[in-house]
């Protein structure tokens, strides 16, 4: 199977993106150390202008590349995972996931 991407929109709750993304970026280590991560990082909207449609002040895109589907499932059950979830489940107001394989 050819490499996995992901592309996680996570909006939080108004105003609490700050909040979200402190708790994240705390996490990164973890998800670096990983086997089989090969990128996971946040991105807000840049500012260019007219050549975009920006997401918001409050939403932040999870970018992700992993060896398979195996070592993105092994992400998904970690237990720094699951921290990370109950740590940040009453600030968000919506999360959608997209899982890409190589085309």
């Amino acid at each position: 199977m050819s490499r996995v991407h992901v592309i996680a929109v996570i909006q939080a709750k108004p105003g609490r993106r700050a909040e979200v993304l402190e708790a994240f970026n705390a996490n990164v280590p973890a998800v670096h150390a990983e086997d089989g991560c090969i990128e996971y990082g946040a991105a807000v909207d840049a500012e260019a202008g007219a050549i975009q449609t920006k997401y918001g002040e409050d939403t932040f895109v999870v970018v992700e590349k992993w060896a398979s589907l195996d070592a993105l499932r092994a992400h998904g059950a970690s237990a720094h995972m699951a921290a990370y979830a109950a740590k940040v489940k009453d600030l968000l107001a919506n999360r959608t996931i997209h899982v890409l394989t190589d085309a």
